[in-house]
């Protein structure tokens, strides 16, 4: 426990600083967002806000977790004290390198004054090196399971081979990265709901190395410091963030989100409970999708605008409203997620002490 405390605070307050240095930083070289004209008319008031703000959840994240791990060292007086495992090496590799990506997109929107940045096709092959990398580690250099699952790695019993674990991979880490980049829309939406998220991956990774007989998670608590690493440095950003933000966290920030969610699935086997602990990433996916979908079959529109949480604002609710009511939904599929795992973890150890 003392771990994550340090793992988290850490973060928050490397986080918490470094974006106030990074806020003076980019307003002195006047680095600021462009803003899409697709958007409500409210949105382009934040033209020039600072932007790639996701470099210090980046960094509030990596120290807090190489921190928390080293402390262990100077506690114990061994070297062999701090275990850096490779399934949190994975992850942490995973944040870093979607976070790269992110940051060459950021850095070309600001450097050409518009808002495009690498084109799909180079954004693309940047977020597929950073999946298959970590497929191919997690596959052959960790005890990670390659299978389909909720919460246990044997609940379904679908073993997959190296190809389809390397394909599962390249879905989540794409899709949540994605999914997360899109819900970034509105100051402090993204962060608030990451923040939820990687807490949920904290509780259930701290239990299963509680109960590691039940769950066969090798590097559980490993996982618990980097998701615990997460949360702290979202926070710390969030404190900037909040609307009205001073900084927005920009694709670096929502790639690295991404694939520390993706990540934390997959090597906790708890992929299929990742959309339901990430519904609003979910949902404003969706929202995309079937806007997109219905316009080129119909010409007509399901929502005002997609992403969906721009629907609401032009429906009439303040970004504050949209902001927070989104945060309440996010929390309440955090704990409906919680629940499952929960209940998952009394149904086995209610067969284990039956038989």
């Amino acid at each position: 426990m003392i771990r994550l405390l340090i793992a988290a605070s850490l973060a928050v307050l490397v986080s918490l600083i470094g974006t106030r240095y990074l806020i003076d930083w980019l307003t002195k070289h006047r680095i600021g967002q462009p803003i899409h004209e697709d958007v409500p008319e409210g949105h382009t008031t934040k033209a020039g806000t600072p932007t790639m703000g996701g470099v210090a959840i980046v960094v509030g994240g990596v120290l807090g977790y190489l921190v928390s791990r080293l402390s262990e060292l100077f506690r114990e007086g061994d070297a062999t004290a701090a275990v850096f495992t490779r399934s949190g090496l994975a992850v942490m590799g995973a944040i870093a390198g979607a976070g790269l990506v992110g940051f060459l997109d950021d850095w070309l929107k600001v450097s050409r004054e518009r808002n495009l940045g690498l084109n799909k096709r180079m954004k693309s092959l940047g977020l597929l090196t950073v999946a298959i990398s970590f497929a191919v580690i997690t596959a052959y250099h960790t005890p990670t399971h390659r299978s389909i699952s909720f919460v246990r790695h044997d609940q379904l019993g679908i073993e997959l081979g190296v190809l389809p674990y390397v394909i599962l991979c390249v879905l989540v880490i794409v899709g949540t990265t994605n999914a997360v980049n899109l819900t970034d829309g509105l100051d402090g939406l993204a962060a608030g709901c990451g923040i939820l998220a990687f807490m949920a991956f904290t509780v259930m990774s701290f239990w299963m190395f509680g109960n590691s007989e039940l769950y066969d998670v090798s590097h559980a608590l490993d996982l618990a410091i980097v998701a615990a690493a997460m949360a702290g440095a979202c926070v710390g950003f969030l404190w900037w963030n909040a609307a009205p933000a001073r900084i927005f966290m920009g694709d670096t920030g929502s790639l690295a989100i991404g694939a520390g969610l993706a990540g934390l699935a997959l090597t906790t086997s708890t992929m299929l409970l990742l959309p339901v602990i990430g519904a609003i990433f979910v949902m404003e996916t969706v929202s995309v999708i079937l806007q997109v979908a219905r316009f080129r079959t119909t010409g007509k529109r399901f929502f005002r605008m997609a992403p969906i949480h721009h629907h609401f604002e032009l429906g009439g609710w303040p970004e504050t409203t949209v902001i927070i009511r989104f945060w309440i939904i996010s929390g309440m599929c955090t704990a409906l997620g919680l629940g499952i795992f929960y209940a998952d973890f009394l149904s086995a150890t209610d067969l284990t002490s039956g038989s």
